[in-house]
């Protein structure tokens, strides 16, 4: 009984979200399109996954320095 009581809300949960979506677009995406402002976006985004991408290769070469020195 509760699998069929669990099965029948997960569906009407189903039912629900899919009716909450709609098709419009969103409107700040579409400012920032036409402004020509998502690059700017798009570049910040980049530089900062960039930086994060270089601090963890340099904390790693660290690590593995200290590694290296204690066995020896």
């Amino acid at each position: 009984m509760k699998k069929i009581i669990l099965s029948f809300l997960l569906v009407i949960n189903g039912l629900i979200c899919s009716f909450a979506q709609t098709n419009a677009e969103v409107e700040m995406a579409t400012d920032f399109r036409s402004s020509g402002k998502i690059y700017v976006v798009i570049l910040v985004l980049a530089i900062i996954l960039i930086g994060l991408a270089v601090y963890l290769f340099t904390i790693d070469r660290k690590i593995t320095r200290l590694e290296k020195s204690r066995k020896a």
